[in-house]
């Protein structure tokens, strides 16, 4: 991990909390940390971490109308390198793991004292995720439900497609042994995605891991 100060932005459409939250990391960590801006709009985050080529974004997840996931979907595809710490109001499961899937580095609740976001945020920094320990066991669980559960939903075929996505080959690849088109296969693939529910072929191959298919 390059040595700071770490450039970081705020996404949050409570104006005083970023502001707080300004005010906190640069007097508590002001070696470390410089908040360069902040915006109460998930539309202008992309732009916010493009503009000050952000380390870090630290968004809440409660951004009408755009929504706090999307809003991190886009920086992630935008700037990939630039690290996410979600933030939420609620422990809502579905909402963490969905913030987790689009490519948050992190999930904290947003009731904790903003003081212990200074570790946080060096963790994301260095590449590893921050989970609450209690959340991340609930999320375990649920995806081991849910893995258990997707292979009696799925067609033979379709679990021979999601052992060769999860294998990483290419489509082109997968439609050889499929016996298909590349355009098909590439259908197939879409399709496949949206019954597991996965928003890309990483994602898959993690729940094929889990599932058992790459044993």
């Amino acid at each position: 991990m390059p040595e700071g100060p770490y450039t970081v932005v705020i996404v949050d459409d409570h104006a005083l909390f970023a502001q707080g939250l300004a005010l906190l990391l640069e007097s508590r960590a002001g070696e470390t940390f410089q908040v360069a801006g902040s915006t109460t709009a998930g539309e202008e985050a992309v732009a916010l971490v493009g503009r000050n080529r952000a380390d870090v974004a630290v968004v809440d997840l409660a951004l009408p109308p755009l929504g706090g996931v999307e809003t991190i979907r886009r920086i992630k595809a935008a700037y990939p390198t630039t690290r996410v710490l979600a933030l939420s109001g609620t422990e809502d499961l579905d909402l963490a793991a969905a913030a987790l899937r689009a490519g948050a580095d992190g999930y904290l609740a947003k009731s904790a004292d903003p003081e212990v976001l200074v570790a946080p945020l060096l963790s994301v920094l260095a590449g590893v995720r921050v989970v609450r320990a209690e959340l991340l066991d609930a999320l375990l669980v649920s995806a081991d439900r849910t893995a258990d559960g997707l292979l009696d939903r799925l067609s033979e075929r379709d679990v021979e497609l999601w052992r060769l996505l999860a294998r990483g080959l290419e489509t082109s690849e997968i439609a050889r042994p499929m016996l298909v088109s590349e355009r098909t296969a590439k259908r197939m693939i879409a399709s496949l995605l949206h019954k597991l529910g996965a928003a890309n072929r990483i994602e898959a191959a993690a729940l094929a891991g889990r599932a058992g298919l790459l044993d």
